[in-house]
């Protein structure tokens, strides 16, 4: 099924319902399994409840046992990822069973993925803060048939000219576009998501998400949200 043109909408009031039949899915997250982020589960717990989220993509870097507690522990349903340096930047596997190295060349990093039935998901495709693929390794990959779904809005992506950008490449590519709070504080969960019909499985989540409505945040008016000092164990 060819992925609908994108369009996005930002949601004022997260809490509120979605249509009928539908569920907000937040594509990218994260806790503290992740090396930045001190998000625990407890935390995670109020602000999925706070945001409205149905699922909750946990994405933590080079990590997947935040994921796999996490689903024990929220209000929402789980999909285990991980957000994965390669050699040209960075990936997201989507519903994995077990993790991947880092600093793999990404086209090996896709097939590991893949290897596990799991889905390639692009991250934040030209925000050179978040650590995005280089566009050469980026365009081969689309070349070769090996990235599933694009990042259309990601919510820490300051600029929205690169989020406008990605979205089209999602259009130009055929690919499915998701969206992701790329949350590494509690308050940001629900700063970026999708609403889509139910799934089970990768296969059924492609195919929802390619008629998704992405929804996400103006760069001026986020869902507030501050840093977090993490105190020093020094002297």
């Amino acid at each position: 099924m060819e992925p609908a043109p994108v369009a996005i909408d930002r949601h004022p009031h997260l809490a509120d319902p979605v249509d009928h039949g539908l569920l907000r899915v937040d594509c990218h997250s994260h806790t503290m399994w992740s090396g930045d982020c001190t998000t625990t589960l407890d935390e995670l717990a109020r602000s999925v409840a706070e945001a409205g989220i149905d699922v909750l993509c946990v994405t933590d870097h080079h990590a997947v046992a935040g994921a796999e507690a996490a689903r024990e522990a929220l209000p929402c349903r789980v999909v285990v990822g991980e957000e994965v340096r390669t050699h040209a930047g960075e990936l997201i596997g989507l519903f994995l069973t077990e993790r991947v190295p880092q600093g793999l060349p990404a086209d090996e990093t896709a097939r590991r993925i893949r290897d596990q039935g799991a889905i390639v998901y692009v991250p934040h495709p030209f925000d050179p803060m978040r650590h995005c693929l280089a566009e050469s390794t980026l365009f081969d990959l689309i070349d070769r048939e090996l990235i599933d779904a694009v990042e259309a809005w990601n919510g820490k992506t300051s600029l929205r000219s690169l989020n406008r950008r990605a979205a089209e490449l999602a259009v130009e590519a055929g690919l499915p576009a998701g969206a992701g709070s790329d949350a590494h504080v509690p308050d940001a969960i629900g700063a970026a998501y999708v609403e889509m019909t139910d799934f089970e499985g990768p296969t059924e989540f492609l195919a929802a998400l390619a008629t998704a409505r992405v929804v996400g945040h103006h760069w001026d008016q986020p869902r507030p949200w501050s840093p977090r000092i993490v105190p020093s164990t020094t002297s």
